[in-house]
Parts: structure tokens; sequence; C-alpha cells
């Protein structure tokens, strides 16, 4: 076996579209001069401007500072987001913070927080984007409010059967700093809900 097998023009220019790829994924987008002078000085085993362990440090002293930076700019969105969507006309304010409007009362019997609700929804972020839809898949959902994110439960003991509302919930009553699935960390939530009956 050779001692160094060196990768051809294409199988390298694909090594670096799917290190790039990583990385962008990641939202990282680093000074490529020198990038590639980190590579090529380790590939090449010239000596590099740092120990292993100095660039482990310097990377996690990095993304420490953009995560918080990202927090920031998160939590300012939501500020401004939130504060802005309470000056809309029709909009109400919890003690909580869950801000919610009312597009139909509904006239039955509200939930009590131990009870399993049939609801027709849709979920959206603040820019629109659609993360969840039972419209979508035309198949109402079950759920206990007891089991399900704070501003949900909250806001269906609200609601009447056959009403249908539209709830602007605060991060801190859904998934908070850590965010879920496609919902990133600080998201406020817009939904859509009708609710169609409580079963006892």
């Amino acid at each position: 076996m050779l001692e160094e097998e060196n990768l051809d023009k294409d199988a390298s220019y694909a090594l670096g579209m799917m290190m790039g790829s990583t990385i962008a994924s990641d939202g990282i987008f680093p000074n490529m001069e020198e990038l590639i002078e980190g590579l090529k000085d380790t590939l090449t085993g010239q000596e590099t401007r740092f120990s292993e362990l100095e660039a482990n440090m310097i990377l996690q002293m990095a993304f420490m500072s953009m995560m918080e930076e990202r927090e920031n700019e998160a939590k300012q969105q939501e500020t401004t987001f939130l504060a802005e969507n309470s000056k809309k006309p029709g909009i109400i304010i919890t003690a909580s913070g869950l801000q919610y409007e009312v597009v139909v009362a509904g006239s039955g019997s509200k939930p009590g927080y131990t009870d399993v609700v049939k609801v027709h929804y849709e979920g959206r972020l603040p820019d629109g984007t659609i993360f969840d839809s039972s419209y979508m898949r035309d198949t109402p959902l079950e759920l206990p409010l007891n089991a399900v994110i704070p501003g949900w439960t909250e806001g269906l003991q609200l609601m009447n059967t056959g009403g249908k509302y539209i709830f602007y919930i605060p991060s801190e009553l859904a998934y908070g700093s850590s965010g879920t699935g496609g919902i990133p960390p600080y998201s406020p939530l817009i939904f859509e809900v009708e609710l169609l009956e409580i079963i006892k």
C-alpha cells in the first residue's frame, strides 16, 4: 500500500464541497485565506500556528461568542415582534405575556387543565414559515392540555368550544432557549387554533 494516496482533482473538489457544506450548515463562515492556510500547514506537515489544545480553546471561545451574539439577536427580534404585534387591533395580552386574538368566539364549554381536546391548528414562525399543520394532514389532533407547551395550556382554556383563536406565544411559553426541530431558540410562535371538541 502506498504511504501517500492523493485524491484526484474531482475528488479533492468534492471533499472541499462536503467540508464547506458541513461548516455552512452550522452558520459558520470562516476567513477563507486563513482556513486554507490551516489546512495546508496541517496536511503538508508544516509547523502550525497553534497547538491542538490552543486551537480547540480558540474555537470554543469563538463558538461561544458566536452563540451569545445569535442569542442576543434572537431575543431582540422576539422583543420587537411581540411589542409591534401587541399594538394591532384586537390583540389581548394575558398576565403571562401570551397574546391572542379572537377570530370566532365559539359558544360551547371551555376546557379545563386536565381535559383532552380535539383541535385543528397551524403553527407558523414570525417570518411566515409553517412548521406544523393539522390542516395539511387533514386530521385534527387530540391532546391533553396538561401535556403541551404552556402557551397552549393557557390559551386553550380561554376558548369556548367551536371557537377559533390566533395565539402569539412568547418563547418562554414555548420552546425557550433550546428550540426544537424547525423552531429556532428564542422564537415566538404563531398558532391558529380551532377548538373542535372537549373529550372528557
